[in-house]
């Protein structure tokens, strides 16, 4: 008898026939739509309560409208992954407000902030996907945070979930002097059209994109699902470039070029092609591939192009040039000019954590000092716009009183911090507060370093404060003290690079939580001594001795 072939599964790509649920995810997805469940909680989870809410409901299609229940408190660490989601779950959520392209008015802030106060304790985080998120959200108050956020042209809609995230943009668009293309009616467009259509709310998993023509790529297009980066062609036209298949998480992998010339008015089709190819042919049997950083890994760029074109556009793409280089700093912090002659101000909370009562202080001072127009960034920061010039200084003082910087110290300015274990249900050590106490210790230590320097501090593997493209990237783990004991702690990646390299990492190369500061000043302080003039830290680690890393 002939040997037999073993077939290979399929991986669930709906345009090779795969139709079927291959997981639990994607059942319920089948199930029903995750957009509909906003009729329920407004019908009927917001009047009945916690208990009444269908755990398919609330562990899946609620992230299709920003919910998360919270880490229930008291629960440490070494538990994250043991315990059901049922002994993990609080009975609070966190919400994510969707801010496409970080536009906010003075008005939509102050509301955020009545929201924050009145309904979560006075929370609030901007993310490095410029959204801002609330803890504390009980399902009774949903509606009303709703209706609120609704009534000045926010919303919560698909800024979680397998679906079309937010859409970061430059904070700068239309502002910045030196910028390659204003962003805002690409992105305008694409969520008019796109965001909250059943025809992409069941994707195989998440789709981050970003629309941009900032000189700085402050979007970081390299780890996006998809990203429009601003270019001007041979013939001197303006558009983008596409790139396709960037992420991080526990398989890190930077997008590919796929080499193409986008026109403006061309964003919004190519953008739906791509996001349709991940549709049809995403991976969907194991969750943990079904990203679509990994159909353009095994396709690679010319393949993903060639399909792009032929069964999604209809017609082929012209060439088109790669982006310049970014610049060095990427968050637009510190005062600077405007195309108007005003300035925009750019300051730094201490690792996006802000609040209800500081929301308001900073629409009233955008208000005082300039138009009301404020800016959240992909970095942690904010952007205050519209500034006469002789009012910065001004701004500048009145915000450092309410400790935000304009003019930051390196590890204030370059410090990034996931959620962590205080809300996280998948975090493994403290983050927020770790990284505040780090600023301040380093500061006092290293108070004349001035060398660029990004230190991001991850509570579990999976980077949502990209640690692999971090100087000092900190991944949140479980290590072991001197005393033998189980303890927070953090394995170290040193050298990563937007888009040129991920994190070094060193054998064995682990701190504790309460080591962590002597671990960052030492090594900071062997990087200053044998550093060379313009040399980077990401530079001096690939030629650095392994014993000067530890």
């Amino acid at each position: 008898m002939p040997p037999s072939v073993k077939r290979k599964r399929g991986e669930g790509q709906w345009a090779l026939g795969y139709h079927e649920p291959l997981n639990k995810n994607e059942e319920n997805k089948k199930n029903d739509d995750g957009l509909n469940v906003r009729r329920r909680i407004i019908d009927v989870y917001s009047k009945a309560g916690f208990d009444s809410i269908d755990p398919a409901d609330l562990r899946g299609r609620f992230r299709w409208y920003g919910l998360y229940t919270q880490r229930r408190p008291g629960i440490d660490g070494g538990k994250t992954g043991a315990l059901p989601d049922e002994e993990l779950d609080d009975r609070y959520f966190m919400l994510r407000v969707r801010i496409d392209g970080g536009q906010l008015d003075a008005r939509q802030l102050r509301t955020i902030a009545d929201i924050s106060n009145r309904y979560a304790r006075g929370t609030a985080d901007i993310t490095d996907r410029q959204n801002i998120q609330l803890h504390w959200v009980e399902i009774e108050n949903v509606p009303a945070i709703w209706e609120a956020l609704e009534a000045v042209g926010l919303s919560t809609m698909e800024a979680c979930g397998d679906t079309p995230r937010v859409i970061i943009g430059c904070p700068l668009a239309g502002i910045a002097e030196d910028e390659v293309i204003d962003a805002t009616p690409q992105i305008a467009e694409v969520h008019e059209r796109y965001i909250g259509s059943p025809e992409f709310s069941n994707l195989p998993r998440k789709f981050k994109s970003a629309i941009s023509g900032c000189t700085a790529h402050c979007t970081v297009h390299e780890i996006n699902d998809v990203a429009f980066v601003g270019v001007v062609n041979d013939a001197g036209e303006v558009g983008y470039q596409a790139f396709v298949g960037g992420g991080l998480s526990t398989n890190p992998m930077f997008a590919k070029s796929l080499g193409v010339f986008v026109r403006p008015e061309q964003v919004h089709e190519v953008w739906k092609g791509i996001i349709s190819i991940f549709r049809d042919y995403g991976y969907r049997r194991l969750r943990h591939r079904a990203r679509i950083k990994f159909l353009v890994q095994d396709w690679g760029a010319q393949k993903f192009r060639e399909v792009l074109e032929k069964e999604y556009l209809g017609h082929v793409l012209p060439d088109g040039p790669e982006p310049a280089a970014p610049l060095p700093h990427r968050d637009h912090v510190g005062v600077h000019r405007q195309q108007d002659g005003n300035y925009y101000v750019g300051f730094a909370p201490r690792v996006g954590r802000v609040n209800g009562d500081l929301l308001n202080v900073i629409a009233d001072l955008a208000e005082e000092y300039g138009s009301g127009r404020v800016r959240t960034t992909a970095e942690q920061k904010m952007v205050v716009l519209d500034v006469p010039e002789e009012r910065t200084a001004a701004l500048a003082d009145a915000l450092a009183g309410h400790d935000l910087q304009v003019h930051p110290s390196v590890f204030r300015r370059q410090t990034m911090a996931c959620t962590g274990i205080e809300y996280c249900k998948l975090a493994i050590v403290e983050t927020k507060q770790r990284g505040m106490d780090l600023i301040e210790e380093l500061d006092k230590r290293l108070p004349d370093f001035d060398q660029p320097l990004s230190i991001n501090i991850n509570g579990c593997p999976n980077a949502c404060a990209r640690i692999q493209v971090a100087d000092i990237g900190l991944k949140g783990q479980l290590v072991v003290d001197e005393n033998g004991e189980q303890v927070e702690g953090f394995q170290i990646h040193l050298g990563g690079q937007v888009g040129a390299t991920f994190g070094k990492k060193v054998r064995g190369l682990k701190t504790t939580s309460a080591g962590l500061t002597d671990y960052v000043e030492r090594v900071v302080r062997k990087y200053d001594e044998q550093r060379e003039d313009g040399e980077s830290f990401a530079a001096w680690v690939q030629r650095a001795d392994d014993a000067d890393l530890r």
